[in-house]
């Protein structure tokens, strides 16, 4: 019977952030209300709060959700090339591909650090992507590829050109176009820290 009941929790937990996920993409954090988040995943107010503390709490967890998936793509991506300079373009490339997504742009770059606050915000960001990126630097400085430098400050810069791109690539009306133009600064500004 527990095992039963362990399943029901899980399908109404995953029903909840599938359908606040889909809310959240579609209006914003701040147009959707508790009321309608249950009602689309067919359940009470009650279930919502025997799972999540807040709207909020859910927010934080559909943001994760978001987060983990677009980290996956960005690892998945690179590490399907054999050089670690090519892997490191691969992943920063399926970063701003993945966020031109609409609702990856709502929940992670737009509403997150509206909700959450900046530094709540950065420190699920870091958690969930910013290892691939100082580990990938960090192999191509002890490769000789990139010369000497502290990997920290490097990172924390790329990361913050990629968020700003993506963030461009938001409210732009030619999204294919410009992903294009942003991908071909970035690669120019990457090119830049290359060892000739």
């Amino acid at each position: 019977m527990d095992g039963v009941r362990h399943r029901q929790r899980e399908q109404t937990h995953r029903r909840l952030l599938r359908e606040s996920r889909r809310l959240f993409a579609e209006r914003g954090y701040a147009a959707v209300g508790l009321t309608e988040i249950v009602a689309a995943a067919g359940m009470t107010k009650g279930a919502l709060y025997h799972h999540f503390d807040s709207k909020g709490d859910l927010f934080r967890e559909v943001l994760r959700e978001v987060q983990g998936e677009v980290a996956a793509l960005v690892a998945a991506t690179a590490d399907a090339e054999d050089d670690p300079w090519d892997r490191l373009l691969a992943g920063c490339r399926a970063f701003l591909t993945a966020s031109t997504a609409p609702d990856v742009q709502r929940v992670m770059l737009v509403d997150g650090p509206a909700v959450l606050g900046w530094a709540e915000w950065r420190a699920m960001d870091e958690a969930a992507s910013a290892r691939h990126l100082t580990d990938a630097l960090t192999g191509l400085i002890e490769l000789g590829t990139i010369a000497p430098r502290p990997v920290e400050p490097l990172a924390h810069l790329l990361s913050g050109a990629m968020n700003e791109a993506a963030l461009w690539l938001a409210g732009s009306a030619h999204p294919g176009r410009d992903l294009d133009d942003a991908w071909a600064a970035l690669a120019r500004m990457l090119e830049a820290f290359r060892v000739r």
